[in-house]
């Protein structure tokens, strides 16, 4: 055996590692400078870009929720990333700055954004220097978000997605009427609704709205009923839903249904 072959390889091995670290490092270094340097405005613009472009990780780390991403795994990243999609398809290729204010350690940016229904209008877009840069956000959330840690998005997502299913019982509510108008005072069921354009077609899977929804009709098609559970209890939601003549209520029932389905469709009116 050749140890000195050998002793020569672990050498040149060890010398490619501290050149790599010490690549890392600079990498690293300019990278925090190149952020200290940035204006607010800048750091807006830059925010911007990193969400269009899908560089998700790379974009809240200019921002207050930086906290919240470092200490995410890769799959718990992956399960998060379907919201981040979400923030990035929202935002135009076209933002104009109108201006920026600085008052100490706090920055205001003023962003219009056309709207397709009217002229653009200036949003302003809050900033705090942290570690000698500027990032996106204000000092009280940053405190929350620092608390909550890689916590912060799932609680957020639940938190929409419980006001999203409000909304959507609220929406079947006025489906359910727009449509008994039409057809002799006679409600639908959810496929009807989704057919006719009352509703939207995700509702019929969990995927999108992280709920599975489902409505219940008198076999007279009189009166109806409709509930929602969250799709995985702790991650989607934490609270099942019921919409029935008492209105909307909801509770947590471990992912269970607040009132089981054979249940449900006794307790609307005969």
């Amino acid at each position: 055996m050749n140890y000195l072959r050998l002793n020569k390889t672990a050498c040149t091995l060890h010398i490619v590692a501290s050149l790599l670290l010490f690549i890392s490092c600079i990498s690293i270094e300019a990278r925090a400078q190149t952020n200290a340097a940035r204006t607010p405005t800048e750091t807006v613009r830059e925010f911007y870009r990193l969400m269009r472009e899908r560089h998700f990780r790379e974009a809240f780390a200019l921002t207050i929720y930086k906290p919240a991403i470092d200490g995410l795994s890769a799959e718990e990243f992956e399960e998060l990333r379907p919201d981040f999609e979400k923030m990035a398809a929202i935002i135009p290729e076209k933002i104009d700055i109108n201006g920026e204010q600085v008052s100490g350690d706090i920055a205001t940016v003023f962003v219009k954004i056309a709207d397709a229904d009217k002229a653009a209008e200036a949003e302003p877009i809050t900033l705090i220097r942290d570690g000698g840069a500027w990032i996106v956000g204000d000092s009280e959330n940053q405190q929350i978000v620092k608390k909550a840690g890689k916590r912060f998005f799932f609680e957020a997502r639940i938190e929409t997605h419980h006001s999203e299913v409000q909304a959507m019982l609220q929406r079947i509510s006025i489906a359910e009427l727009a449509y008994a108008t039409q057809h002799n005072n006679l409600f639908a069921d959810l496929p009807t609704l989704i057919k006719a354009g009352l509703v939207p077609k995700d509702i019929e899977t969990p995927e999108t709205t992280g709920y599975r929804f489902h409505l219940v009709l008198t076999k007279d098609a009189k009166h109806w009923a409709a509930a929602a559970e969250p799709m995985q209890y702790g991650r989607t939601g934490r609270l099942s839903f019921v919409l029935d003549q008492e209105g909307i209520r909801s509770g947590d029932k471990g992912g269970k249904p607040l009132i089981p389905t054979e249940e449900l469709i006794e307790v609307t009116p005969k």
